[in-house]
């Protein structure tokens, strides 16, 4: 049972919700992102989802794509989220982390390196957004031989039986898209997203949390009425960009925003 496992199993014999926050590594330099990683768990995060930077991001709204602008400034590449997660490691050996990116930076490096490489720093869990669970029959070992989870995407446009496979090669939890479109998009319909989830929960017994939308306290608590866990990134992400040219507030703003939804769900008591 790897970290991930864990988490969930230790939630739901409290009855809570999981907390995921998302932020581009590097994002607007690399030498602070580690420090918003503890920040985040400070301020209740469960787990955390790391952004590998990449130049084409298509899932991504403007927000979080100007975010892996700023780190690839930097030149930050996956060699330097290892070198991250191994230093957060440090400090924290309990909270899953997950590296969320596509497909083109992980196949640079080749499946197996990258498996080994990422799961000797301590990472948990890979979501590669544009890899369908059909080209997974590769990487998908790979990664399990090593104790990493891969994660998948569902989103409201999945047919029935698409989401069979997706549950079928899922590990972790499943990231339930809320909206259509891009990250940072238009406003969250909690009963839309029950009606959507229903149907899941016949599939699967992983995990479902939601992503996209969620921007505050009000909205994570509507959404963790009928989820495992809520995923937020653009709402963090533009804290980050706003405090771009004053990195030594973004770790405060990254707590308010997460305090006060952590604060949300865990007024919601059990399922």
């Amino acid at each position: 049972m790897n970290r991930i496992d864990q988490r969930f199993a230790a939630l739901k014999a409290d009855g809570r919700r999981a907390l995921i926050p998302f932020i581009t590594a590097g994002d607007p330099a690399p030498d602070y992102t580690v420090g918003f990683m503890h920040a985040m768990v400070e301020a209740g995060a469960d787990i955390l989802e790391l952004g590998v930077p990449f130049s084409d991001p298509m899932a991504d709204g403007p927000v979080i794509q100007k975010a892996c602008e700023r780190a690839l400034k930097h030149d930050v590449r996956l060699i330097h989220l290892f070198e991250m997660v191994r230093e957060f490691r440090e400090r924290d050996q309990d909270t899953p982390v997950v590296l969320m990116g596509y497909l083109n930076p992980v196949e640079r490096i080749g499946l197996d390196a990258f498996a080994d490489q990422a799961a000797a720093a301590g990472v948990d869990g890979v979501l590669t957004v544009d890899m369908p669970p059909e080209e997974a029959d590769e990487f998908g070992p790979i990664l399990k031989a090593r104790g990493l989870a891969s994660i998948f995407l569902v989103a409201p446009t999945t047919s029935h039986e698409r989401a069979a496979t997706i549950c079928a090669h899922g590990e972790g939890y499943l990231y339930y898209v809320a909206l259509k479109g891009v990250t940072g998009a238009a406003t969250l319909n909690a009963e839309e997203v029950a009606s959507h989830l229903a149907p899941l929960r016949e599939l699967t017994e992983l995990p479902l949390c939601v992503g996209f939308g969620i921007r505050d306290g009000a909205s994570a608590a509507k959404v963790g009425e009928v989820a495992d866990g809520v995923i937020v990134g653009s709402a963090l992400v533009s804290r980050i960009a706003a405090n771009a040219e004053q990195p030594e507030r973004i770790a405060g703003e990254l707590k308010v925003v997460l305090s006060e939804m952590r604060e949300a769900l865990d007024a919601l008591g059990g399922h």
